[in-house]
């Protein structure tokens, strides 16, 4: 009998294929199911918000201090206002200028727009109105031209810049205010319309060289495993581009041989995939402690302010909230851009490790400041930019179909990779989406109402 190994320990876990088979999962992707004949499912329902497990609602107690009644509530108030601010979105087209959410349990959702006249419409949704001077295309326009200037000068001591929505501007983080001058110069920006801060902090990558618990890269840098997925009928894992470089070998907690990295991106982005070998299978599961697990259903991106918790091999479980999407930092490494900034806390170790919204998957560690004693920031990079770039298929809890070769294809399908605002064709109608996500089999346009909108 072959002996199969199992990845344990705080991430997405690997386990035996026997185990894979006891489970039930089916091996074959499934037709597609006939339209429901009652309601179609809320938003909750869908992303599976409304049925939250008991290691994500301990968490966000223990970290957001929230009573178990804030925690249930907040991970439902957050899967309806990402649909809202997604319709939103839609309805205000150019003069858009970002959502986000505040209060103990997310109730409430900002919208903002560049025109006064669309207030009722957006109080219409249930939300609250701000009415700023920039659009969003205009902030990220400015964050492009950081990035662009990232290039031309020197961001050592500018390493982190980000699309502020809440405070309508982009926003640079840097050592002194003159090096910070110097970068927005640099750039072709008015300096009043740049927000600057000045801290000590420096970003930093969570990879660590020493012996322990997750998945080891060439017998010496340790990792943490993302989450799983699969390439064909190839299984592997997900995890940060800096801990290895393609064609590198992995070997398992226990030092047994695991597989090889396919491909990895740093700088740039900080993304990798592992193909593990026929003594190892993926699961959906993530673990959270001890042999508790969360399992995902999906990948659909939660909005600024919502909350979010990180699995590591090092310091294990914890949560806390979404700052800024597309967030650049420059590392002593390297710059990233595209990285989601949050209250998490992490440390070496914890890198590649996964970041979830309630069930739903949202990136791997990248890197960051502080610690789990003191408290600090960590950025991951997103995962549905990681699934597209590698051509991967998250693994769920349901049979999903291979990604499509292409993303560009104008019929919608299972596996692809959306992006807000994107419009595709389903059962004769057109849908526009209203939240990034990588399509499951069950979540068809016409059925789904949290993810797209007919147009």
């Amino acid at each position: 009998m072959v002996h199969r190994h199992a990845v344990t320990g705080r991430r997405a876990a690997l386990t035996a294929l026997g185990a894979l088979v006891a489970t039930g999962i089916p091996s074959a992707v499934a037709a597609e199911p006939a339209p429901p004949a009652g309601p179609l499912p809320s938003s909750a329902q869908t992303l599976g918000a409304d049925r939250p497990s008991a290691p994500v609602l301990r968490a966000l107690q223990r970290d957001l201090g929230l009573t178990p009644a804030q925690a249930s509530r907040r991970l439902v108030n957050e899967a309806e206002a990402g649909t809202r601010a997604g319709r939103l979105r839609n309805a205000l087209g150019d003069r858009f200028a970002g959502a986000w959410l505040r209060g103990a349990t997310s109730q409430e959702l900002i919208v903002a727009t560049t025109h006064a006249t669309d207030v009722p419409t957006i109080r219409a949704q249930g939300a609250k109105a701000a009415v700023v001077k920039k659009t969003l295309r205009d902030l990220q326009a400015a964050k492009r031209r950081l990035d662009a200037a990232a290039g031309r000068v020197s961001t050592r001591d500018t390493p982190l810049w980000y699309v502020d929505i809440p405070a309508n501007r982009v926003a640079v983080e840097a050592t002194n205010k003159a090096a910070a001058a110097v970068f927005v110069k640099a750039a072709g920006l008015d300096g009043k319309s740049v927000g600057v801060k000045v801290t000590a902090n420096r970003p930093r990558l969570l990879a660590e060289i020493t012996g322990g618990d997750a998945y080891y890269v060439d017998g010496s840098a340790r990792c943490s495993v993302g989450f799983c997925v699969t390439k064909g009928d190839q299984q592997g894992f997900a995890s940060a581009g800096h801990c290895g470089k393609s064609g590198a070998r992995t070997t398992g907690f226990n030092n047994a041989e695991q597989g090889t990295i396919q491909a990895s991106t740093f700088p740039g982005k900080d993304m990798s995939w592992v193909a593990v070998n026929d003594q190892w299978t993926t699961t959906p599961n993530v673990r959270v402690a001890g042999e508790q697990k969360v399992q995902i259903t999906g990948s659909v991106q939660a909005l600024v302010g919502a909350a979010v918790c990180r699995s590591g091999s090092t310091t294990g479980w914890h949560c806390g909230q979404i700052e800024q999407h597309d967030t650049s930092v420059s590392y002593a490494e390297g710059r990233v851009d595209g990285l989601t900034r949050t209250t998490v806390c992490a440390e070496p170790g914890d890198s590649g490790g996964p970041f979830v919204a309630g069930v739903q998957a949202q990136g791997v560690t990248s890197g960051g400041t502080g610690d789990c004693r003191s408290g600090g920031t960590t950025f991951y990079q997103p995962i549905n930019s990681l699934l597209r770039d590698f051509g991967l298929t998250l693994r769920t809890a349901a049979a999903q179909a291979s990604a499509p070769r292409d993303n560009v294809a104008q019929a919608w399908a299972a596996g692809r990779v959306y992006e807000a605002g994107v419009t595709v064709s389903h059962a004769g109608a057109r849908y526009r989406c209203l939240q990034a996500h990588q399509a499951q089999g069950a979540w068809a346009p016409s059925r789904t109402p949290a993810l797209w909108q007919r147009v």
